[in-house]
């Protein structure tokens, strides 16, 4: 009979893979137990679009995508962006980064194959995958309760990590359900809240008729002291993408003091105030469109959105018209639901768990990935954490168990 310390695993996510796929099996025998028919079904839809996988950023840069980056550093030191692109490339994954600096899969490389890399590696590992086994909590004894067509499980495990995700994609099987067992053991936990998803806006009939799915091209975003270049999309909702979804923390704060947020949009970020307005005054005999169009090379889009925004008056002052193409605003209602967001806030409290993802309240239950409040925008970033926790906690216990 093993004398191995017995590991499950809970969820079948990015965090659990990887902590699979590095936990040392000749000191444990390991279990990953995920609610699907196969694992990784949300690293699947990750990649419909493009596969990004992480960023290429410097480090110091990287960790300050992250809120709050003090508690993500310890791992994402450990386990860094460069460190995880020489892991995929020793595990048959060579990697590019792109023009916006994300990092992708060699062409070629489709999801399912880097998919694929981590079950061989997890199979190769000796780690049992039981899929179909929905968690349902713990029993007086704290053993783990499982359902499995229709039979309940009871498995007992010397460790338990979780890595039951957020509350985005249910389609994925992350709903957040989860969250419940966690209240009944005095563990506190944040609501869900969308984050990484679309503005809601008021638009006029008028202007979203003509405008919807158009998009604004190297503008950006600012909010409070928080800026971010990119594009917008306009959609019926309001506006979403990557300028958008960084800074939707800042949004959420502003939409829970005021019921409402202000967004300002810069549609000239290459360009000084004072040098758009010396523009403007250089006009001779073209209009004040004209100018805009012909020397400042607004499209119909922002222009539109500047005449929406202006009064006649306002708009055919120099002054006035610089300051709104630097500093467009837009009133944020609301955001959009959960079941359309990238990703999510909320879940297990950060003060719950100690350094290592340890739950405080239950020695040897650790909490991993999106289940835990924190946040990170679209572009690698929210993956690269995950692989990170889960490396991280995998060498913890690699360690602990040689010591």
């Amino acid at each position: 009979m093993s004398s191995k310390k017995k590991i499950a695993i809970i969820g079948g996510g990015a965090s659990a893979m990887m902590l699979a796929c590095v936990l040392d099996t000749s000191k444990y025998d390991v279990t990953i137990y995920e609610r699907n028919a196969a694992l990784g079904r949300k690293l699947l839809v990750a990649g419909d679009g493009g596969f990004n996988l992480t960023h290429s950023e410097e480090i110091a840069i990287l960790l300050t995508r992250y809120t709050p980056a003090s508690f993500l550093e310890p791992c994402l030191l450990a386990f860094n962006n460069n460190d995880f692109r020489d892991w995929l490339k020793a595990a048959g994954v060579p990697t590019f980064i792109g023009t916006s600096k994300r990092v992708f899969p060699e062409e070629g490389i489709k999801p399912i194959d880097v998919l694929n890399v981590f079950l061989n590696r997890i199979r190769k590992n000796k780690v049992e995958i039981k899929p179909n086994h929905f968690w349902k909590g713990w029993n007086e004894e704290d053993e783990l309760l499982f359902e499995n067509d229709s039979q309940q499980i009871t498995v007992s495990t010397a460790i338990a990590v979780f890595a039951l995700g957020g509350s985005s994609w249910k389609v994925t099987g992350s709903d957040g359900g989860w969250a419940n067992h966690f209240k009944a053991k005095g563990i506190a936990t944040l609501p869900f809240e969308s984050s990484n998803c679309a503005v809601k806006i008021n638009w006029n009939n008028g202007f979203i008729a003509q405008h919807e799915g158009q998009s604004l091209k190297n503008c950006e975003l600012k909010i409070n002291k928080k800026s971010k270049k990119g594009e917008v999309v306009i959609t019926k909702f309001g506006m979403e993408g990557g300028a958008v979804y960084a800074l939707i923390g800042e949004v959420r704060q502003q939409l829970k003091l005021n019921h409402s947020a202000q967004l300002f949009i810069d549609l000239k970020p290459e360009l000084k105030q004072e040098e758009i307005e010396m523009r403007l005054n250089n006009r001779g005999n073209k209009s004040i469109t004209q100018q805009l169009n012909a020397h400042l090379n607004l499209n119909d889009l922002q222009l539109h959105l500047l005449k929406s925004t202006l009064t006649k008056n306002e708009f055919t002052n120099s002054s006035s018209l610089a300051n709104c193409i630097k500093n467009l605003p837009v009133e944020v209602l609301g955001l959009a639901p959960i079941d359309e967001a990238i990703s999510t806030v909320g879940g297990i409290a950060l003060d719950e768990v100690d350094e290592q993802f340890q739950l405080l309240k239950m020695k040897n239950h650790y909490c991993i990935g999106e289940m835990l409040n924190w946040d990170a925008p679209t572009g690698g970033y929210l993956l690269q954490a995950c692989f990170s926790m889960g490396y991280f906690l995998a060498k913890k216990l690699n360690e602990a168990e040689g010591d």
